[in-house]
């Protein structure tokens, strides 16, 4: 299986397989494909379409397989923004915002991930729910914006802003940090509360949340009258 991005601000993932080898990808995601790539729509049992649904993706997801010979399938973003590839190792964890998801190979394994810490999820941002990542092979999530990666040592931390972490690695943990003094949490514009990821590990931040680029609109969108 090899892939390659394409496109800006609305990216697909172009994506080969080889014969007899499956895709999934959350409904909905597929742009165009080869006329060998067999579509089927599974749940895969109430436990897990139920943790998709709580994670901010369907119930459903769909497999591509390519039959009788290689074939080649394309996945566009739901967003402006960028799709973010991922090798996924063994013993790799990846830790991922809610409605990330784009598509992966067959062997890598979505799980719904909660929050530990519950001032980390009432007031972090981030949400008590995120979506989890192991096993092995590609693994396509979507970006809101453009992606910035940094690499944390083990107990450096980075403060970010609600909805600005898209991933990290899950060595890392989050917690909160309440914005110092009362002037600047209620006239600073940034709210009271920041998200604290730790290291060590991956994080990747995301310049647009989707929540901040719709409130940009909201002025420009005429109110009916």
């Amino acid at each position: 299986m090899t892939y390659e991005i394409k496109g800006a601000p609305f990216p697909v993932g172009v994506v080969n397989v080889d014969a007899g080898e499956a895709v999934v990808c959350q409904t909905g995601a597929m742009t165009w494909m080869s006329p060998n790539m067999k579509m089927e729509t599974k749940g895969g049992g109430l436990g897990k379409m139920f943790g998709r649904l709580v994670s901010g993706e369907s119930l459903f997801q769909n497999i591509y397989t390519a039959e009788g010979g290689p074939g080649m399938i394309a996945f566009g973003s739901s967003v402006p923004g960028e799709i973010k590839a991922i090798d996924m190792q063994p013993g790799m964890t990846i830790i991922a915002q809610k409605t990330a998801f784009l598509a992966s190979a067959q062997t890598v394994t979505f799980e719904t991930f909660f929050q530990k810490k519950l001032g980390a999820g009432f007031l972090g941002g981030e949400g008590f729910i995120m979506q989890k990542f192991t096993g092995t092979g590609m693994l396509l999530i979507e970006i809101d914006g453009s992606s910035v990666e940094y690499e944390l040592a083990a107990g450096q931390s980075m403060l970010i802003d609600t909805g600005y972490l898209a991933a990290m690695d899950g060595t890392c943990s989050i917690d909160i940090e309440t914005v110092k003094g009362v002037g600047n949490a209620l006239l600073g514009g940034e709210g009271f509360f920041n998200t604290r990821v730790t290291g060590p590990g991956r994080i990747w931040l995301q310049t647009m949340p989707i929540n901040q680029l719709a409130g940009s609109l909201i002025p420009y969108i005429p109110s009916k009258g």
